[in-house]
């Protein structure tokens, strides 16, 4: 069981700082500037002065409090500040200065998982990575409930001697071998970093929560709970708010990560894209892989949509949700003795009831979606309401309408998009939530009888559905915007219906409190992904961010528990696009045969190839860059362990060069899944390696064949030994 998961917080909002001019037009801008001389700036009070430099004369010699927001260190050469547009204009003037924006403010995007992942206690890859022991995971979220049982310290070591971080708390709330760190990087902000069950409660829960016994949610899901890596160690960086998360904050936050020692950074926020060079989240992971630091970030809810993801950059995992093989299940019964199986935490047990079905979207739209007020002149007392998903309404919010109206319960159908997949939820009362299409056959019912009727059977826990792992409807899609030649996501994990650690009132029960919840979202699988990381890192601590992502994607499952392709919400083939290099599988990530590496000069070359400009390539690597002195490749040509080509009527060759990390002496063969319209010709075909670590160079040539245009086809190249298979995606757009 993974001990967390999460919400989706739809924080989508534009955060402007207005304070009078003097104050009323000032904004919070990210300035960079050119590195000082080391000889003039020899510590941190020489770099707060020379940041100084660069803000208006009237200001530093005022009595007004600086301006200065962050002084960043590693993730930038520059400063955040307050500033006016005609402050920072009148800054374009002085030496030194390279280039400002206005800040950005992004969104916040378990207990049995950890099994369906293959880990179990005291045997098989969780035992041979010491559970993550002596990783630090640095976590940027909305705070942490220290005193959670999640985070107890028992069995934990203590941090390891590089640590310097440090822990904020105040009073008697304090940090422990589990939860080693705290800071709060809110601007401003006197919200605690101390949280009762928020976002970062669940997010920190799912990536290295300690066990826990008789986990669940009012006898739903129990069992013992755990993170996915539970002895590894948990810095909370605060970087959200009730307004969102600032770029500004989150930079400041991986900033003094850096300094503090973690191993690998979990970000479960995002919200835009844009050039890696005004991508605060890119530029601040590109800091972190310099020093080793892997970054796992989530790809967003913005699903089933394509091009709605957010974290694209190829230095970060990316990160997609998908469904595990538990469900909670409450099944709507008709009267006509139909059966239509849905998904709710909230089981009665006097519900069992034939009661009369309402469907009042025949009324009008705001009540299909059960807004508030909608049903007050409609006659539903003591009926089961049908309401549709979406309409911009709540869940809680369209329980509450029901309620109010007299509803004895409420039948919660998806809409189109939504497809077939299912959510569980606290609701405030009886409630299943179910398929498009059993909600389509529910309303037909309703449509065929004068008479309609309904009752909910509440069956509770059921392991072992075998159409999991599946991609959730809402996880974010490719093809990434801002470098389509780098397939994205790079990875699913779980991130539907997963216990994670809280501490907040059950809606429906008064004075009850729940120690676990359970949530959906990428906000929840990319702490999957975090932990998985922490493990793989523990077993190999000499491996690059590069090695371990690669070692996570090559290994990935194409299938689920009955063996065919994963699915998505339509119960259709996921395409390349959804699952990326497929769902993660931790016990062969840490023996993968083979590894795709890359250092960070190489992203420099694939930056140049991108046709950023050597201004905005430096604002990212943090150093003077020249593309004319540089080996530029198309994007296609980094080393990735995936390829992403748009293909023309002229041959293309990429190569790729794997390093040894399995047995010493072995033989790859390479297996080709073809693609329709495509030939492809892998030379060597064969790879033979004598010795550990030893590397070997391989070319693929792409050509079209046939008259296809407009359209995607994805396949795959796969190096086979007699003990592993080292796969690599393919996505192929046809100009």
């Amino acid at each position: 069981m993974t001990c967390i998961l999460i919400i989706s917080f739809a924080f989508w909002l534009i955060f402007h700082f207005v304070v009078a001019q003097p104050q009323s037009s000032l904004q919070t801008y990210i300035v960079h500037v050119n590195k000082p001389d080391v000889q003039v700036v020899a510590n941190s009070a020489d770099l707060e002065s020379y940041y100084n430099s660069f803000l208006p004369v009237e200001i530093v010699g005022s009595e007004e409090p600086t301006r200065i927001i962050h002084s960043y260190h590693h993730v930038v050469s520059g400063f955040a500040a307050r500033l006016s547009a005609e402050e920072v204009k009148e800054m374009e003037m002085k030496d030194g200065f390279v280039y400002a924006r206005v800040e950005k403010i992004l969104a916040l995007h378990i207990t049995h998982t950890p099994n369906f992942l293959g880990l179990f206690q005291n045997v098989g890859f969780w035992q041979e990575s010491n559970y993550g022991k002596g990783v630090i995971i640095g976590v940027l979220d909305t705070g942490i409930n220290p005193g959670h049982p999640c985070f107890s310290d028992k069995n934990m070591p203590p941090p390891p001697e590089k640590w310097k971080g440090k822990c904020e708390f105040v009073g008697d709330v304090t940090c422990n071998k589990k939860l080693i760190g705290a800071r709060n990087f809110v601007r401003g902000s006197t919200d605690p970093l101390f949280e009762e069950g928020g976002h970062g409660t669940l997010t920190s829960s799912v990536a290295a929560g300690n066990f826990v016994d008789d986990a669940n949610v009012f006898g739903n899901a129990n069992g013992t709970a755990a993170g996915m890596a539970p002895l590894a160690h948990i810095a909370m960086y605060k970087v959200c708010s009730d307004s969102g998360c600032s770029d500004v904050d989150t930079l400041a936050a991986i900033d003094a990560a850096i300094d503090d020692g973690v191993d690998v950074l979990s970000l479960s926020i995002g919200g835009y894209t844009a050039p890696f060079y005004d991508d605060g989240m890119a530029i601040g992971a590109f800091a972190a892989i310099q020093k080793g630091i892997f970054m796992s970030a989530s790809a967003g809810n913005d699903g089933p949509l394509s091009a709605t993801l957010s974290n694209v950059a190829p230095w970060i995992l990316t990160v997609g949700a998908s469904t595990h093989d538990r469900k909670i299940v409450a099944t709507v019964v008709l009267g006509n003795g139909q059966e239509y199986d849905g998904e709710s935490i909230f089981h009665p047990t006097d519900c069992h009831t034939l009661f009369p079905l309402v469907y009042p979207g025949l009324l009008n739209q705001e009540a299909a979606v059960c807004k508030s007020g909608s049903l007050n002149n409609t006659n539903v007392k003591g009926k089961i309401i049908v309401c549709d998903k979406g309409g911009g309404v709540t869940r809680l919010e369209k329980g509450k309408t029901v309620r109010d109206a007299g509803g004895v319960a409420m039948v919660l159908a998806n809409l189109e998009i939504d497809g077939d997949g299912t959510l569980a939820y606290v609701d405030l009362l009886p409630t299943t939530n179910v398929g498009y299409s059993a909600g389509e056959m529910i309303k037909a019912y309703v449509n065929s009888t004068s008479t309609p009727l309904a009752g909910i059977l509440f069956k509770g826990t059921s392991i072992g559905f075998k159409s999991a792992p599946s991609v959730s409807s809402f996880s974010s899609r490719g093809p990434s915007l801002a470098s389509p030649g780098i397939l994205k996501p790079d990875i699913i994990g779980p991130g539907v219906n997963i216990l994670a650690a809280t501490h907040v009132s059950a809606e429906n029960k008064i004075d009850t409190y729940l120690t676990f919840n359970i949530v959906s979202g990428t906000s929840i699988s990319c702490p999957h992904l975090s932990g998985i990381v922490a493990l793989v890192k523990s077993s190999h601590p000499d491996w690059s961010p590069a090695a371990i992502k690669s070692a996570i994607m090559t290994t990935a499952d194409q299938f689920n528990l009955e063996g065919q392709p994963i699915l998505d919400q339509r119960n259709l083939p996921a395409d390349i696009f959804a699952t990326g290099a497929g769902h993660v599988n931790p016990s062969k990530a840490n023996d993968p045969g083979l590894i795709y590496d890359i250092q960070p000069h190489n992203y420099i070359q694939y930056l140049c190839g991108l046709g950023y400009t050597d201004k905005q390539i430096g604002l990212i690597v943090q150093q003077t860059i020249k593309c004319s002195q540089q080996s530029a490749i198309l994007e296609a040509e980094l080393n990735y362990p995936s390829f992403s080509i748009i293909l023309g009527s002229q041959s293309q060759n990429y190569t790729r060069t794997v390093t040894n990390v399995g047995d010493a002496s072995s033989t790859y063969v390479v297996n080709i899944t073809q693609i329709r319209g495509v030939h492809i010709v892998v030379e060597p075909t064969a790879l033979v390696f004598t010795k550990v670590n030893q590397q070997a160079t391989y070319s693929v040539t792409f050509t079209q064949i046939g008259d296809i245009t407009g359209h995607f086809v994805q396949g795959a190249i796969s190096w086979m030994s007699n003990k592993y298979i080292v796969r690599s995606p393919i996505s192929v757009k046809f100009e």
